[in-house]
């Protein structure tokens, strides 16, 4: 057996007894696979810790940046109580629709929002409604804007928030210091702002699994 072959074998494992898909879950990936979306989901193994991370946070309300197919979305909002709110920000509106159907199917179009559009500019407009303070922000967007992102996850969020950055490893090329490719820059600035910023303590954890060799980072905001 191969290195990723066992990698594969173990994540199957873990899945099957600890965080099977189930109906919800296996039709939002089927459907965004019928759309033709990328298959960059997080896995199951991965949006069930999300959802344990949201729990334990005690989290009312989640910011996410990256809807894809609303794969991730679900499994964090079913981590909300019932007047909870989730606000998912997405770029393309074709995957927008995807992740709204999915969401629909998951009786929590309710209790989710999905706002179409560069996260930049929506990030802003969200800001100026001056919403209480999100509880959980999860950033699983393009990697070259991941410093920009953390930036407004530290305004939208107040002391005892969670972020959670995702991809952050990027097949390990994160430590080679003279990349000039936007994920990597973007996602070194992501970490380095995180070590040194004086409201966030954090760290990052390697991952291995069915996506490959890759990892995510948390960031508490402190008071």
């Amino acid at each position: 057996m191969s290195e990723s072959q066992a990698w594969d074998a173990v994540d199957a494992y873990f899945t099957d007894h600890l965080a099977p898909d189930d109906e919800i879950t296996a039709a939002a990936l089927r459907e965004s696979d019928a759309a033709g979306l990328p298959r960059i989901s997080v896995t199951a193994n991965q949006g069930k810790l999300l959802q344990l991370l949201a729990e334990i946070q005690g989290a009312r309300s989640i910011l996410e940046i990256g809807t894809l197919g609303g794969y991730s979305t679900i499994w964090l909002a079913r981590a909300l109580p019932a007047d909870g709110r989730l606000v998912s920000l997405e770029y393309d509106p074709r995957h927008a629709e995807v992740a709204t159907r999915n969401i629909a199917r998951a009786g929590l179009d309710k209790t989710v929002e999905v706002r179409v559009g560069a996260a930049l500019e929506s990030l802003p407009l969200l800001a100026d409604e001056n919403p209480p303070p999100f509880d959980l922000v999860f950033i699983d967007a393009d990697k070259a804007n991941n410093a920009a992102y953390l930036e407004w996850a530290l305004k939208l969020t107040s002391g005892g928030s969670l972020i959670v950055l995702d991809n952050v490893v990027r097949g390990g090329r994160v430590v080679d210091a003279d990349s000039d490719a936007e994920d990597v820059l973007g996602t070194r600035a992501a970490i380095e702002l995180i070590g040194a910023h004086p409201r966030l303590s954090g760290t990052a954890i390697q991952t291995v699994g069915s996506k490959g060799y890759d990892g995510f980072a948390l960031a508490r905001v402190l008071a």
